[in-house]
């Protein structure tokens, strides 16, 4: 089954072009399962193969009495079934057995979101006379102007601002890459936050921030020298998803706001935001990168303030 697995693993990242993350998802859920065949078995796992149907449901209901989220253990039946279909192509599964199980029904629930007062209090606390201070507003600015995942922020490099056209590039999810608009507060808090970054990088490279060399907009210009992360750590290394996940921490106890935000609720944020001041649901799927607009419709909920004001207007009887 290992083999299998990393042959599977290869055929994400090579032929589906899935992100380092997603590979490493579907490693672990698959191991999940190789050890509770072998433990089932008595140390003796069948192969690929030969794993039934039933083999499944009894993995999947020890993933609920384990205490496992629906959404949880909808993503492993999910790569089960990715697993075996490919599989079936390889040629060593002759049916499906993930195929027969039941995705729980998850309920949906209302995606957390900062007020635009809250924003204002947790941009304003990383100390602006610090070169940190300066890079976590940065960061904190930039999320939620361009509605980036942490990922997506971590990831950027210099070659992908472009400041003229106010413009970043992304790679988002599946290394799909996408330009994304972002505000004046963002743009004044990346240049103070490189005016005194110090990276680790080769003595004489340039930081490139250029449009285009044929003038057109939103064309952002490559660069000969080599990649120079816009985020940096206190020795010059790229910063990871966790560092930004203990920098909103620090600042989430500094300001008093709900414990429950996290990096993703800026995206949140900028996506309810956006929908609350009138823009359209498709535009909102490109400004976020997503490649259904089933995805977006979570945020298609408005906020108490939007309702009230809705219903002032709408209601013949309330006023």
């Amino acid at each position: 089954m290992r083999t299998a697995v990393a042959r599977f693993l290869k055929y994400l990242a090579v032929e589906r072009n899935a992100s380092p993350h997603t590979v490493k998802s579907y490693g672990e859920d698959l191991e999940a399962l190789a050890d509770y065949l072998s433990e089932a078995r008595d140390g003796s796992p069948p192969s690929s193969g030969e794993i039934t149907v039933f083999d499944l449901r009894g993995y999947v209901s020890a993933l609920h009495d384990s205490g496992y989220a629906k959404s949880s253990i909808a993503r492993h039946i999910a790569t089960l079934r990715s697993f075996f279909r490919f599989g079936q192509r390889e040629g060593w599964a002759e049916t499906n057995p993930a195929k027969p199980l039941r995705t729980p029904r998850q309920g949906r629930s209302l995606p957390h979101f900062l007020t635009a007062e809250e924003l204002g209090r947790l941009f304003d606390a990383p100390p602006p006379n610090e070169p940190m201070g300066l890079r976590d507003r940065a960061i904190l600015e930039t999320m939620y102007s361009a509605g980036l995942r942490v990922s997506e922020v971590v990831g950027l490099d210099d070659t992908d601002l472009d400041f003229q056209a106010c413009l970043l590039r992304v790679r988002g999810k599946g290394r799909r890459e996408r330009l994304a608009p972002v505000g004046s507060y963002a743009l004044n808090a990346l240049k103070r936050w490189i005016r005194v970054r110090k990276p680790a990088r080769e003595k004489g490279t340039q930081l490139i921030c250029a449009k285009h060399p044929s003038g057109r907009s939103g064309k952002l210009a490559a660069s000969p020298f080599p990649a120079t992360p816009v985020f940096v750590n206190r020795f010059g290394r790229r910063l990871t998803t966790r560092s930004v996940a203990r920098m909103l921490e620090k600042y989430l106890r500094i300001t008093g706001l709900d414990s429950r935000t996290s990096p993703h609720s800026l995206r949140h944020s900028f996506a309810t935001h956006l929908l609350d001041r009138g823009a359209d649901i498709r535009s909102v799927q490109e400004l976020l990168g997503h490649k259904s607009l089933v995805t977006t419709q979570i945020y298609t909920h408005v906020s108490n303030a939007a309702l009230r004001e809705i219903y002032q207007r709408a209601h013949p009887r309330a006023k």
